[in-house]
């Protein structure tokens, strides 16, 4: 039998992919042994999180026949790779501070990593399961 793609499977990939991209952010900030506490953190993730939900639904990543296919994974990892330099730009216009290009290549390459797990984790436990419904 199998599950229909509803609202709330949308809603949990949502969250997903905000627990995704807010680990990635704290993972960031824990290895320049940086307060995870310091207002800085929602510097970087609401950037990144509003730059990767404008930039995913152009790329399919919300789509049943894409999300539940692990070979659609790069889809992911180049929303991340396109969202992070409008992400490190809105982050240095918050922050008051110059936009260092080698952050947003970075920012982009781990942030891809992270939701590339993440999607491809729920690729796998949804494959077979969803079906399309209008």
């Amino acid at each position: 039998m199998t599950a229909q793609f509803s609202n709330r499977n949308l809603v949990v990939l949502l969250i997903g992919d905000a627990v995704a991209i807010l680990a990635v952010t704290l993972i960031g900030f824990a290895s320049h042994e940086l307060n995870l506490l310091n207002l800085r953190v929602a510097a970087t993730f609401v950037p990144l999180w509003a730059a990767w939900l404008l930039v995913s639904p152009w790329l399919g990543l919300y789509q049943p026949e894409v999300i539940r296919r692990p070979g659609e994974i790069w889809r992911a990892g180049l929303a991340a790779a396109l969202a992070a330099p409008a992400a490190a730009v809105l982050r240095g216009l918050w922050l008051n501070a110059p936009v260092i290009p080698v952050f947003a290549l970075v920012l982009g390459g781990v942030t891809a990593l992270g939701i590339e797990f993440w999607r491809l984790a729920w690729a796998f436990l949804q494959r077979g399961k969803l079906t399309w419904t209008k």
